[in-house]
């Protein structure tokens, strides 16, 4: 496996940072996961501009240009010879001392590109559905980071993961200060009611796939809403399923013990799976 950094390949074994690099130290830098299907990478722009937005929000520099970026991810992939990845793109702060400051990290920010294959759920989930819970750790209580920044500091993700692995669940619902569904632990969420598919617009990220499947859902006459949701309105959907990157799209069967429906995947569902697949093998940044 051959790893990018700042501009050089290195092996796994090889591939390293210092560990005063704040991105280690503090969590401070930003990321994306993208997905590349057979020689297509999926949302590269997409993805990138919104790792800009982040670096730009933290004040991080990133010292080359998108277009620069997109070529880098690029030949990543070609070096590693896959048409089928995840790609972890991360830009960190950079070396600098013990201290909180940014302003006396002396060493530039690293941009490293690690690309890989990824499994996210069995793939018999996909077909039967998946069961999820929600937990007591909230989504950034009262904005404490703003979920918009994809940052290294995925702490808050990470406590909620834990607690649904200690239930025996793969995946978790957590919610907003006020106890509205923001996001799961590394998805988004859908629900349909009535033929109209709803998504929460409040202390979640702004998934990439998550837009894809809005777009989708327009460009196929499925009225869409993004607004404030409830637990009750998911236990009582029609249909429900989850959105990422790494996941793509996959449907939920039971929250929280209550069957949605039938406890079957619903055709909706089904539909936007479909459509998705086929929008990822036929638009993306060929290489």
């Amino acid at each position: 496996m051959k790893i990018f950094i700042n501009g050089q390949f290195f092996e796994k074994k090889d591939a390293k940072v210092s560990v005063f690099d704040h991105g280690f130290l503090y969590g401070d830098g930003a990321f994306e996961g993208i997905r590349s299907y057979n020689g297509l990478v999926f949302k590269l722009n997409e993805h990138i501009g919104r790792l800009f937005e982040t670096a730009h929000t933290m004040m991080i520099h990133i010292p080359v240009t998108k277009q620069q970026l997109a070529k880098h991810v690029v030949e990543t992939l070609k070096k590693n010879n896959l048409r089928d990845a995840y790609i972890r793109l991360i830009v960190t702060r950079g070396e600098g001392d013990l201290g909180l400051d940014p302003r006396k990290c002396y060493g530039k920010p690293n941009i490293i590109i690690i690309t890989d294959k990824i499994v996210l759920y069995p793939a018999e989930l996909y077909q039967k559905g998946l069961e999820i819970i929600t937990v007591p750790t909230m989504r950034n209580h009262n904005e404490a980071l703003n979920p918009q920044l994809k940052s290294l500091n995925y702490l808050n993700n990470i406590l909620a993961k834990i607690e649904a692995n200690n239930s025996g669940f793969s995946e978790a619902i957590m919610l907003d200060g006020q106890g509205y569904v923001a996001e799961c632990t590394g998805d988004n969420i859908f629900i349909l009611k009535d033929g109209v598919l709803a998504t929460p617009y409040n202390g979640r990220l702004r998934g990439i796939t998550r837009d894809a499947v809005l777009a989708l859902a327009a460009k196929n006459k499925i009225q869409t809403l993004e607004r404030l949701m409830t637990r009750h309105e998911i236990f009582n959907a029609d249909e429900c399923f989850l959105t990422g990157t790494a996941a793509e799209i996959i449907p939920v069967v039971r929250v929280d013990g209550r069957l949605i429906a039938d406890g079957k995947p619903g055709k909706v569902t089904q539909k936007m799976m479909k459509l998705f697949h086929e929008m990822t093998r036929k638009a993306g940044v060929k290489y």
